[in-house]
């Protein structure tokens, strides 16, 4: 009897650990430690994702333990990206009331996820301070980091400042098109219609150099999503330099 209420509790939590996935278009995305839905939104289908507080707590007296986390949308059905662009149109919005009155709007791409989320890159924006008239707060509009070993606070007092974070021309309650060239050890960020970078990472600092792709949010943040574009291309170095030869 006792057997049979043990594995009686085992199904019924392995039930209730399945990740939701939604459906945009002919994309699927597998939600982890965040809520979502694929709603109307300025009369397009929209992927909505929020921060879950529930499944992954927040304390803003342990910030660096507690943001820049596994709390993202993955995308199914590829889980090889080690070099490409991935594009992707945002919006981010500012929760009323936020849970945390400092919150930027975080949002932005994971990509090389291991399987068990125990390592990625990402890049992402503070869209609040991207046109702030302060141009100190404005270096931080865009932000790398790589999980688990290099989160925002680590980089800022482990290297020089600016190295992994930047200025870009971005706001609150607006459209974003994001685009990432990653390219062995390096990746450069466009934003909308830029003919040039906004940022570039010189040195990625992650071991995992193949996985998925996520779209990301964190604390006090709504994020919506739409047009998600991936392609992996494979490169090769010409003097030192990487060159695209073909996609993938």
């Amino acid at each position: 009897m006792k057997k049979y209420i043990l594995l009686l509790f085992v199904g019924i939590w392995t039930i209730g650990a399945v990740s939701q996935t939604l459906k945009l278009k002919n994309q699927e995305f597998e939600l982890h430690n965040v809520t979502g839905a694929i709603i109307k939104f300025q009369g397009k289908k929209v992927l909505k994702i929020e921060r879950d507080l529930e499944a992954l707590p927040f304390d803003a007296d342990r910030l660096e333990e507690t943001v820049d986390e596994n709390h993202y949308a993955r995308l199914l059905g590829l889980d090889d990206f080690e070099n490409g662009t991935i594009e992707v149109k945002m919006y981010s919005q500012i929760q009323d009331p936020s849970p945390y009155p400092p919150a930027a709007g975080f949002i932005g791409v994971y990509f090389r996820i291991k399987e068990d989320d125990s390592a990625f890159e990402s890049i992402y924006l503070r869209p609040k301070v991207g046109r702030i008239n302060n141009q100190y707060a404005r270096n931080h509009a865009v932000q790398y980091f790589s999980y688990p070993d290099y989160k925002f606070q680590t980089l800022r007092d482990d290297f020089p400042a600016g190295t992994y974070e930047g200025s870009a021309p971005v706001a609150l309650n607006e459209w974003i098109t994001m685009r990432i060239e990653v390219n062995g050890d390096t990746a450069e960020m466009f934003i909308n219609d830029m003919k040039h970078s906004s940022f570039i990472v010189d040195k990625m600092l992650g071991k995992n150099n193949k996985g998925y792709v996520g779209l990301y949010v964190d604390i006090g943040t709504i994020g919506y999503f739409k047009d998600l574009k991936v392609t992996k291309r494979a490169y090769r170095e010409d003097n030192g330099k990487a060159v695209k030869v073909n996609d993938i």
